[in-house]
């Protein structure tokens, strides 16, 4: 009887190690599964207001199994390089006429996921407070890239100062397009990230605000920039073959949420107005 107890008594053991053993490969693999559908991708954004924004997103997309990394550099114009090469799978730092711009330069075939918010061009000075305060000979710095230059001029035309010639439609225009400069004003082309270091050896600069803002200056102080009209809205960007992505589809519904309009409006004020 003994012997027939202890042989019931070592087979229960043997079935509760079983079982116990099942139970905890079924938890490894859960835990397994679980881990498998977390994902991450990589972001390259300007530091401001893009890589803020960005922050501001993560726990949301955390919660949506998505870690993001954000990739932010000195020269923002190596991001689109940098997509091309896959060493980032997005970027967040440019406008529509930008892209097309650098695309028609140097063959890139990227597509547009999401529009998100647009960061009106100004006019700022140490010098003057208003713009008929603008003496005639003045030097007058605008960006120097394409796009950038375009819209610096356009800047100048709408609020009187000079007339391009008419007819430019590829957003791509310089001060030898201007037909009319009643105040004779010089231009001095200069690189958009050091538009603002050179405010004080210029009369005024015309400035993307995300320059503005990461050099502590107050955008509301422009004499004069664009409104909310501004065709030049800040897009994520992607390769063409990963727009259709799960995560990169997450990551645009994510920065087009009613959360992000607010957090925007609030940190930003009117300098950064969301574009969705």
């Amino acid at each position: 009887m003994k012997k027939r107890l202890f042989s019931i008594f070592t087979t229960i053991i043997l079935i509760v190690g079983i079982l116990t053993g099942c139970s905890k490969d079924t938890v490894t693999k859960s835990k397994n599964i679980k881990e498998s559908k977390e994902s991450t991708i990589k972001i390259g954004a300007s530091l401001v207001p893009h890589s803020e924004i960005l922050e501001f997103v993560k726990p949301k997309l955390k919660k949506k199994g998505i870690n993001i990394e954000i990739v932010t550099i000195d020269d923002d114009g190596q991001l689109n390089q940098a997509l091309e090469e896959k060493q980032i799978d997005a970027n967040f730092f440019q406008h529509v006429p930008y892209l097309e711009s650098i695309s028609k330069e140097r063959g890139y075939d990227f597509s547009v996921v999401g529009n998100i918010h647009i960061e009106p061009i100004g006019f700022y000075s140490k010098s003057i407070k208003t713009i008929e305060e603008i003496k005639k000979g003045s030097k007058i710095a605008i960006p120097d890239n394409p796009s950038n230059e375009y819209r610096a001029l356009v800047l100048l035309e709408s609020n009187g100062l000079i007339k391009l010639r008419p007819g430019i439609e590829d957003y791509s225009a310089t001060p030898k397009d201007i037909v009319e400069n009643p105040k004779n004003l010089e231009f001095v082309e200069v690189d958009s990230g050091q538009l603002t270091r050179v405010l004080q050896d210029v009369e005024g600069a015309v400035i993307n605000t995300n320059r503005v803002l990461e050099a502590n200056i107050d955008p509301e102080t422009a004499i004069f920039r664009e409104d909310a009209t501004s065709p030049y809205s800040n897009v994520v960007v992607v390769r063409k073959e990963d727009e259709n992505k799960e995560e990169i589809k997450k990551l645009v519904e994510s920065l087009t949420s009613d959360d992000i309009k607010d957090f925007i409006k609030e940190k930003y004020g009117s300098a950064v107005i969301p574009a969705f």
